[in-house]
């Protein structure tokens, strides 16, 4: 059913390669900054918040994420975008 497809590319693709991905890129800004990491709580994730390297916060979105009209949707965490590429993952992060 149609159901079933939608729920199981949610669960497993979407959520844990999302999950994934935000580890992959936390660590690795972590690892050029010298500073450790971690994802965000539950309740810092229903404040827009993916994770942090040392104490800044950071939200990871794909890069459609940034082309998309969002309707008055800010938040006050540093973004980052990705693109998964032949070669990896290209990130841009907001300043």
């Amino acid at each position: 059913s149609y159901v079933k497809v939608w729920v199981k590319d949610l669960i497993f693709q979407r959520t844990y390669n999302g999950l994934f991905i935000q580890r992959l890129i936390l660590a690795d800004i972590a690892n050029l900054k010298g500073l450790p990491f971690r994802l965000s709580t539950k309740d810092e994730e229903s404040k827009g918040i993916d994770g942090f390297v040392g104490d800044t916060a950071y939200q990871i979105k794909p890069y459609t994420y940034e082309t998309r009209n969002r309707l008055s949707e800010s938040f006050d965490v540093k973004m980052i975008y990705y693109k998964s590429t032949n070669s990896g993952l290209e990130i841009e992060i907001e300043e």
